[in-house]
């Protein structure tokens, strides 16, 4: 009994790696920015929204680990099965999102090191493309393993970090009357006004739906590394210890946000460029003494570097898969030499593109806010497509009866598409035609 417990340990532990990246890839924009604004605007009046986000996107997010987990396939091989029109779709919004969303964490990561003293007066501009640089660096020479290891050590970084964070905080107490919150807070936010600033910290939250595709694929990569393919168990285990830390570090960024800034902090997230870093820091060592930035930066820099680099790694690998899948040449599992050159060249590709929209976002003068919240909204509003793409291939005949989702999660499912395709509805009615105006 004790040489089974051994080996299912052993097997989980061999296992764990895409779980982890995709919470490297969560804890970024959503969090710090969307969580923490949360936070400082509405005190704990959203922290009820944002856990039912996390949860009806959750049966979404896991079906590229069950799916390959029982099948043996990517999920993007599903697609390519299921509909002979979903595997272009995934490509083409990929396209457009993958090289926002890089441009976006890359700008606030270089932006958060500006409270680094020795980095103070440098560019912000030249800040952010040495993140790019350096993550490409990470990526092109160390590949999966180097992403696999780096990615675990600031996901646990930061998750130790933001919660010592927290908790000083709940000890020391906020600066304002917070715990009236639970109850309403004015203004309220639940207001059709609001919905920019909802649908933004959806859209993020905790992730994009879109990258249901990306444990997918890092399970085969993680399985040639460790040789060792993880069992459906395993698999979903690996899956939910990242969720459940995504989860957790969302309300560690909300208390952070409603103890140091409620009543405080409406305006820090208006400017641009420096003063939103500078004022982000700045409202926390105010709340918890100047020992503070020896936490919180380094919190928020591991969070978005930690982002830059998922999101480097995993949009360039779908799309690289894709375009092997749609020529019939190879899987995209990065089972060959050819495959791996293609991958490093759509990386290349994503990081050119990338500094060119840094570019366009410089040059136009657009705040953090204003990049980062697009990025957001532009994922939520995509999200019902994919949502129902993952739901309609998860519960096809690719899949075997007894691995398809039970009742009470295809209950959850059809409420998660309801809920995500009801409110890109409101906002699309909202930003056109005026509703609730």
């Amino acid at each position: 009994m004790a040489t089974s417990a051994s080996r299912s340990a052993a097997g989980l532990r061999r296992s764990l790696g895409p779980g982890i990246l995709m919470a490297g890839a969560c804890i970024g924009g959503s969090h710090l920015m969307s969580s923490t604004t949360a936070g400082a605007r509405f005190g704990f009046a959203l922290l009820g929204l944002i856990l039912l986000t996390n949860l009806v996107k959750y049966p979404f997010l896991r079906v590229g680990t069950r799916f390959t987990a029982v099948t043996g396939l990517t999920l993007l091989e599903g697609f390519q099965r299921r509909n002979r029109f979903y595997l272009p779709l995934y490509l083409l919004v990929s396209l457009v999102t993958g090289t926002l969303t890089i441009a976006a964490v890359s700008f606030v990561a270089g932006l958060l090191l500006t409270n680094v003293p020795l980095l103070a007066n440098f560019n912000t501009f030249g800040l952010a493309i040495a993140v790019l640089a350096v993550s490409g660096l990470i990526l092109l020479l160390g590949h999966y393993r180097a992403l696999d290891r780096l990615s675990k050590v600031l996901v646990v970084l930061l998750t130790i970090l933001s919660g010592v964070a927290a908790a000083t905080l709940l000890l020391r107490g906020s600066v304002g009357d917070v715990a009236a919150t639970w109850v309403g807070t004015i203004p309220s936010p639940w207001t059709a006004a609001n919905l920019a600033f909802l649908i933004p910290l959806m859209g993020w939250m905790p992730g994009p739906v879109e990258m249901c595709v990306w444990p997918s694929l890092w399970m085969f990569s993680r399985a040639q590394d460790s040789q060792h393919s993880a069992s459906l168990k395993e698999a979903e285990f690996d899956f939910n210890l990242g969720y459940a830390v995504t989860v957790v570090t969302a309300v560690f960024f909300v208390i952070l946000g409603a103890y140091t800034m409620y009543g405080t902090g409406e305006g820090m997230f208006a400017g641009s460029g420096v003063s939103f870093a500078q004022n982000l820091i700045r409202l926390y060592t105010e709340a918890m003494g100047g020992w503070a930035a020896w936490v919180i930066v380094p919190a928020a820099f591991a969070a978005m570097f930690s982002t830059t680099l998922t999101c480097l790694d995993a949009y360039p690998r779908s799309i690289s898969a894709i375009q092997g899948l749609l020529q019939g040449s190879d899987r995209g599992d990065l089972a060959s030499a050819p495959q791996q050159r293609r991958l490093s060249v759509w990386l290349v590709l994503h990081l050119f593109a990338a500094l060119v929209a840094l570019l366009f976002a410089f040059s136009g003068g657009i705040g953090v806010k204003d990049f980062v919240f697009g990025a957001m909204t532009g994922s939520f509003l995509t999200a019902p497509l994919f949502a129902w793409m993952a739901m309609d291939t998860m519960n096809s005949d690719l899949v075997a009866v007894e691995h398809r989702d039970g009742p009470a999660m295809k209950g959850l499912t059809w409420f998660g598409l309801a809920f995500l395709t009801g409110f890109s509805l409101l906002f699309i009615g909202w930003s056109a035609f005026g509703w609730g105006a």
